[in-house]
């Protein structure tokens, strides 16, 4: 498969770190942007490039040439096939897409060569072959959703909406946002714009929302924009502590899981209406705490309100979408959620009564974290379960993991600590 990397912006955001070179040349502890990019492809396969250009972007060319140039920092070839497309005259972020088009005969990577990733790319691509739209994006949630263009999909991953920085946004979200990585059909360029410069999601993207032919790949791989000189120096920081390698999915996650009523929203018995839902004090800060760390944060929780039909499934989703924008207004973000809708339990009035069974995913059973560990390569062993209540710890040890008691009474579960909020619980969890 080709891989097309634009790497013709300027970068001015971030022209306080480097002006006088491309943004894609700025360097991430010692090595530049586009360098790891490479890498990151060579290694799982992907060696048949395109780089579009246009600003300062002979340094680019002179410094990978054809890709079987040595490498100047690591000693090593860059091991692939580069050709590059030169703008002449700006054709916006997509104009050079339709320049190349006959180069681009099957399905292909599309790339922005200013961002930090490390992820795994043969898994992206068998999800885009499974579903087999015309486009699939690459999603993730933020720590600044508020200024980030929003993908809202259904249950299968289909793109209902796509919501951008402009785009009015009112009510509640789910923070999954477009990471820049995008597999794309060359049918896409079929199409005929008039416009001088084209823009990727305004202008090709966004039209297909709706359309059932664009999908999500969701994950919580490591992938960041460095626009901004904040973002560059967190960039680096997460390059020299390991964090951005140990995030790809080919690699063992590690988890805290958070059980939700009483643990991340204040407890208020069955909890049907997204306006009764309310963040605990602290919360936010304990996971901004967790996505600094090693850690998933990952959201299991028993939801029986489902089955004795107090709740839909797009309610439920409603009371979640708060949760996550309230998080992401402050910086905090949920990598996943995990629910059980099932109760075993008859005879209440509107009960919906295929949900009312003996299942495997209701705690105090592990199937939501067993699910969890398959989905994102999570080792459960060197993972932590966290909750109020007996079900939670029970739960996180018939998974096989460490277990932390929210709770400032006198009961004990066996428990591997108690304190007495997720804020001191996330701080007492030995860091990765």
């Amino acid at each position: 498969m080709k891989t097309v990397i634009m790497a013709g912006g300027k970068g001015t955001r971030i022209s306080s770190v480097a002006s006088d070179i491309p943004k894609p040349m700025i360097k991430v502890d010692g090595v530049p942007v586009l360098e790891r990019e490479i890498e990151c492809l060579r290694t799982q396969g992907f060696t048949d490039l395109i780089i579009t250009v246009s600003h300062l972007g002979k340094i680019i060319m002179d410094y990978f040439g054809d890709g079987t140039k040595i490498s100047p920092i690591t000693g090593k070839t860059f091991g692939v096939k580069i050709e590059y497309f030169f703008e002449e005259q700006p054709l916006g972020n997509a104009g050079a897409l339709f320049k190349i088009k006959d180069k681009l005969t099957e399905d292909f990577l599309l790339l922005n060569a200013d961002a930090i990733f490390d992820v795994d790319f043969n898994r992206f691509v068998n999800f885009h072959k499974e579903k087999g739209g015309l486009v699939t994006l690459f999603t993730h949630p933020n720590s600044h959703p508020y200024d980030s263009g929003l993908i809202i999909t259904d249950e299968n991953g289909i793109v209902e909406k796509w919501l951008t920085k402009e785009d009015d946004r009112t009510g509640y979200y789910k923070n999954r946002v477009n990471a820049g990585l995008h597999i794309i059909s060359p049918k896409l360029l079929d199409i005929d714009i008039k416009t001088p410069q084209i823009d990727l999601d305004r202008q090709i993207l966004k039209p297909l929302a709706g359309t059932g032919k664009m999908f999500a790949y969701d994950s919580p791989e490591y992938i960041k924009d460095m626009g901004t000189p904040d973002r560059y120096y967190q960039v680096n920081e997460d390059y020299k502590n390991g964090k951005v390698e140990s995030r790809n999915l080919k690699n063992k996650q590690k988890a805290i899981f958070l059980d939700r009523d009483g643990t991340i929203n204040k407890y208020k018995g069955f909890l049907t209406k997204e306006e009764d839902f309310e963040l605990i004090d602290g919360v936010t800060d304990a996971i901004k705490l967790i996505n600094q760390s090693g850690y998933l944060a990952i959201v299991v929780t028993n939801q029986p309100v489902i089955a004795r039909g107090e709740v839909t499934i797009s309610e439920l989703d409603n009371i979640h979408n708060k949760m996550e924008t309230l998080l992401g207004n402050e910086g905090a973000y949920i990598d996943a959620i995990y629910y059980c809708p099932h109760h075993p339990d008859k005879g209440f009035d509107g009960e919906i009564l295929e949900l009312k069974i003996e299942c495997d995913c209701r705690k105090p059973k592990s199937g939501m974290l067993l699910k969890a560990s398959k989905d994102l390569n999570i080792d459960l062993s060197k993972s932590w379960m966290i909750g109020d209540s007996e079900n939670d710890i029970l739960a996180g040890k018939n998974a096989g993991c460490k277990t932390v008691l929210l709770s400032s009474k006198q009961e004990s579960y066996n428990e591997d600590l108690k304190k007495s909020n997720l804020k001191e619980a996330i701080e007492a969890i030995p860091k990765v």
